[in-house]
């Protein structure tokens, strides 16, 4: 929505972020509340790593990019 903070992205992109989601929570045994609010409300890495490494990062398999997010989330202080 324009001159709101949310921003609007196509579908691919709204589905690689729901999965993303989804396997770190797993991953980290986690509610996938809760890492969604990890990775928005406590750090922006949704919007600020996630979200526009989408080219590079959907080319990866689940493993990597589950791993590569946790790896970012810990490098960024963000406790998983």
């Amino acid at each position: 929505m324009v001159g709101n903070k949310q921003e609007v992205f196509d579908k691919d992109k709204l589905d690689f972020a729901i999965f993303c989601i989804e396997n770190v929570a797993k991953k980290l045994n986690q509610n996938p509340r809760d890492t969604y609010d990890a990775l928005t409300k406590k750090s922006n890495i949704l919007m600020s790593y996630i979200i526009p490494s989408y080219d590079v990062l959907h080319t990866q398999g689940k493993e990597y990019i589950t791993n590569d997010i946790i790896s970012f989330m810990r490098e960024k202080g963000v406790k998983v």
